[in-house]
Formats: structure tokens, C-alpha cells, sequence
């Protein structure tokens, strides 16, 4: 049994303690950001040096991090889950392998690109028969609604496919739902309560055993965090990283999440752009456990870095501070 499965029981069982807490490294940017996923290379100085990392670090990366058990899933392109697991990665490991089912046009950050732009339409590369070939049990499909509703009919629609399809090759999943990718008009406040009312009406027209086994969401503040935990204690809630921020925004987001009620964590940029992302999900982990505050944590990281004679990016001052302004009306 995979740690994912045992946490998840203890969770929906209501035997739930930090150290259930799951944490996952979403190291499916190539899907979104293409050539440009795996980061820039830094300099001695921690500064970038203009020069992009490859594949191959990419991939080092997600192997330190299933070598080190420091997260209980490990999310990846479905060419990455198939490259990695085809060489024994996961065998001997509690991490749990899984693939990114779907590649929504709100993720295509291709530069220069002005996809963004335009709101969000379902699409899938992925082909279900070789993600259960390749020997996938479990994936991410994403979702943003945009309150358009032929957008969003559109989206409900795939979804409703996808979920058939999923049962026919006897697949199981995890939903994402992002905040609208386009300009709505809607305070932050309002953003939750459109993004928490558009989870429950897809999940209310799924019977139980088609539902997703948890959620990913944007952290809304934690009026909706909470709102949505109280409505349905089947509902296994996980928050995502969005941008990289400061370490103070990294460690401040996971503790605010697991206080409010999320059981799970889903960071991609967050730990990829780090200068230590072994440390940085090391720090995740006494933190929600309640080991290190998140400024103690911020301290602990850069202590790690010296001694690893890597330099930090940010000056300690400066990456103690919390920039994400929903993190900060929260504190």
C-alpha cells in the first residue's frame, strides 16, 4: 500500500492527525509551461543565468525527491510517469506515481503565446489506454470555469465523458478546479464562493464511486477553505501552490491550508523554482506537523542552503516576507 492510500483512509475515517497531512510535488509543468517547465539554471549567486534546465535535471529532480520519500505523490506528464516507472522508481517506494490526464487550454504557457488570454477550453491529448498501458492507476484532470456558461457547458461536458471513459479502463482520478483564467469582475471572496458552488454542483451529479478521490483548489482565504470542508466530510480538500512566491509564502500557504482544513497540498513551481527542493518539502513537512513555525521554517531552509554552500535567491529578509496578499489577510 502506497502512504496516499493509508492517509486518505485515515482521513475519510476521521482518524485524521498532521501526520496524514499528504503532500505532492505536481512535476507536470512540462503539460503547461513546455521547454521552459524544468526552470532556469542559477548562478552562484542564486541568480539565473539565462540559461534553461533540461529534461534530464528535470527528471533528476523527481528521482531525488522519490529516492528521499519526502512526498506521497508525484505528479507527472504521462511521458515522464512512463519514462520513470519504466526503470523501477516507484517500485520499492510509498510515493504514489501519477500522470496528468488532461491539458486544458488555460495551461498552455507557451511563450509568447496569448492562449491565456482567451477562457478556458477542455482538451485532452492524453489517450486513457496508454495511461493504463504505461501502468497509471491514478491522475489529475483539471477544470476552470469561467462563468461563461457555453465555456462551462462545454467543460461539465468533457468531464462527464472523461469520467466513462476513466471507468471503462478502470482508472481512477483526482480534480483540479481553478479560479476563472479570465477577468470576471469578482472580489477574491466572490472567486471562492463561484469556485466552491461550481466543485459542489459537479460533485453532487456524480455518484460516490465516480467522484474524484480528493480535490485540488486555489486558497481562496479560508472562509472558503472552510466552506467547503463543512459542507461534505466526504470531500477530501488539497490546495494548490499557483506561483513561486517567496519561501515565507511556501511555508505560510501549507499551514494555513492544513489549519483550515485541507489534508493535502499539491506544490508544483513552488518546489521546483527553490534553490533546495529536497529542504523546501523537508521544511513543508515540519510545518504542517507543527514542528517549526513558518517563519521558523524560512530560517531552518536558509540554514540548509548555507551549509549546502548553495546561495539563496532572496536575501533572508526579503524571503521572510509574505507577498501573496489572500496568504496575508489570512495571517
Amino acid at each position: 500500500m502506497k502512504r496516499l492510500d493509508q492517509k486518505l483512509e485515515n482521513i475519510l475515517a476521521g482518524k485524521y492527525r498532521p501526520t496524514d497531512f499528504i503532500i505532492a510535488d505536481a512535476k507536470d509543468g512540462d503539460v503547461g509551461f513546455a521547454t521552459t517547465a524544468p526552470g532556469p539554471v542559477l548562478g552562484p549567486d542564486g541568480k539565473p543565468t539565462g540559461t534553461l534546465k533540461t529534461l534530464n535535471d528535470y527528471l533528476d529532480q523527481i528521482r531525488s525527491i522519490v529516492k528521499a520519500e519526502l512526498a506521497d505523490i508525484m505528479l507527472m506528464s504521462i511521458s515522464t510517469f512512463d519514462r520513470l516507472t519504466s526503470e523501477g522508481l516507484f517500485d520499492n517506494s510509498g510515493t504514489m506515481p501519477a500522470l496528468r490526464f488532461n491539458d486544458s487550454t488555460d495551461i498552455w504557457n507557451n511563450r509568447h503565446a496569448e492562449y491565456l488570454k482567451k477562457p478556458s477550453r477542455p482538451f485532452r491529448t492524453v489517450r486513457l489506454e496508454r495511461a493504463r498501458e504505461v501502468g497509471a492507476q491514478l491522475g489529475l484532470y483539471s477544470m476552470t470555469f469561467t462563468n461563461d456558461v457555453d465555456r462551462d457547458v462545454a467543460t461539465m461536458a468533457a468531464y462527464r465523458e472523461f469520467r466513462a471513459e476513466l471507468e471503462e479502463f478502470g482508472l481512477d482520478h483526482f480534480l483540479e478546479v481553478f479560479n476563472p483564467n479570465v477577468a470576471t469582475g469578482f472580489t477574491t471572496e466572490q472567486t471562492g464562493a463561484f469556485v466552491n458552488d461550481a466543485i459542489v454542483h459537479a460533485l453532487t451529479c456524480m455518484s460516490m464511486a465516480e467522484r474524484p478521490r480528493f480535490l485540488k483548489i486555489p486558497y481562496n482565504g479560508a472562509k472558503a477553505l472552510e466552506e467547503l470542508v463543512a459542507y461534505d466530510d466526504r470531500i477530501v480538500v488539497g490546495i494548490l501552490g499557483g506561483s513561486s512566491g517567496t519561501t515565507a509564502d511556501t511555508f505560510n500557504l501549507v499551514h494555513l491550508s492544513e489549519k483550515h482544513g485541507a489534508r493535502v497540498a499539491l506544490f508544483g513551481r513552488k518546489i521546483n523554482l527553490s534553490e533546495s527542493p529536497l529542504d523546501i518539502l523537508a521544511n513543508m513537512r515540519h510545518v504542517v506537523e507543527g514542528h517549526l513555525t513558518p517563519a521558523e521554517a524560512v530560517k531552518e531552509y536558509h540554514n540548509a542552503l548555507a551549509k549546502k554552500g548553495l546561495a539563496p535567491k532572496r536575501v533572508i529578509e526579503d524571503d521572510l516576507k509574505v507577498t501573496d496578499p489572500v496568504i496575508a489577510a489570512d495571517l
